[in-house]
């Protein structure tokens, strides 16, 4: 595996020239994100519920003496929670909105691992025919005989974009 050390924003390219993803569960589906976006993961630690947030809100932890929103993404995505089970994690990421980098929390049901996805493993979002918006998915990637959904997270995660799945999900 190959890391350039010219800045925080290079990408891991593996051996077969794709990239590295950490592939986790939201239910029976399979989503991945790039491993460059994870700062760390989390046994599930509960939360403090936040009054009056959206659903998908799981409401804030302390982390280190910062305080990081939790967005539960199957709640968000599918309108359920996610079960807590000694599985479920909390993968602490970093995104950009408005161009300011900061840190939040996406609860999981199960953390599977970091992957390899070769370049030519990598087919273009669908146009329809997944629980997700395809505008949020960059691409969908072929693993152990199954599709993982490659998500963007600056996009699910800005304010005014989870307002829209949260739109969606109640007409």
């Amino acid at each position: 595996m190959k890391n350039s050390d010219s800045n925080e924003d290079d990408i891991l390219v593996s051996e077969s020239g794709g990239e590295q993803y950490l592939v986790f569960y939201l239910g029976d589906q399979v989503y991945g994100i790039k491993i460059l976006r994870v700062k760390e993961i989390l046994q599930y630690p509960g939360v403090t519920r936040v009054p009056r947030t959206p659903h998908y809100v799981k409401g804030v932890i302390n982390l280190r003496g910062n305080v990081l929103p939790v967005v539960d993404l199957f709640a968000l995505f599918e309108n359920k929670a996610v079960s807590i089970t000694p599985r479920t994690c909390i993968i602490i990421v970093e995104v950009t909105i408005k161009g300011e980098r900061v840190e939040a929390g996406i609860l999981v049901d199960a953390v599977d691992q970091v992957a390899d996805l070769p370049a030519e493993d990598i087919e273009p979002p669908p146009s329809f025919g997944v629980s997700v918006k395809t505008e949020f998915i960059t691409g969908m990637g072929r693993y152990d005989d199954q599709f993982v959904v490659l998500l963007d997270l600056d996009l699910i995660l800005a304010p005014e974009e989870m307002t829209k799945f949260d739109a969606g999900a109640r007409s």
